[in-house]
């Protein structure tokens, strides 16, 4: 018998150590790149129309969305396609400039002209309930509407 044994060699055991490191460091990844969302929809998705030129808004800080459509819940909020939600409720016409005005407070005074109003309107809603909400924002001076649409298909 010899006096030095040769040991069997097998596969070595993974080298974990790294692993925390790695998992933190997509934790933190993900978390810096994802966004919240600001409102969640009361009213359903809205079918916006289509449009043959459309223009991205580049500053999305400075834009105010009021949405337009039918109601996800028609027991408490009506049936019809008129439904106006600000932020995470169902409003009417006369609440807009209330809207505008928390909107403004939130932003420097000399940011104030470049603040656009972007109304997504379901395509089968009323000319008039956007007709109003125009007029409301004409009476607080926001002047600067968009009105969102989807490309056409071709």
């Amino acid at each position: 018998m010899s006096k030095f044994r040769k040991k069997k060699k097998g596969i070595p055991a993974v080298n974990t150590a790294a692993l925390p490191d790695i998992v933190f460091m997509l934790l933190f990844f993900f978390m810096v790149t994802t966004t919240m969302r600001e409102t969640n929809l009361v009213i359903e998705n809205p079918r916006l129309p289509s449009a043959t030129e459309i223009k991205k808004l580049e500053d999305k800080s400075l834009v105010s969305t009021i949405y337009v459509g039918k109601s996800k819940d028609p027991n408490r909020d009506g049936v019809g396609y008129n439904k106006i939600q600000l932020n995470d409720k169902i409003s009417t016409a006369e609440q807009v400039p209330a809207f505008i005005f928390s909107k403004r407070d939130k932003l420097a005074e000399a940011m104030h002209p470049f603040m656009t109003t972007s109304i997504k309107a379901d395509k089968e809603s009323n000319v008039g309930t956007i007709i109003d909400i125009r007029l409301k924002l004409r009476d607080v001076n926001a002047l600067k509407i968009n009105y969102s649409s989807t490309a056409p298909a071709n």
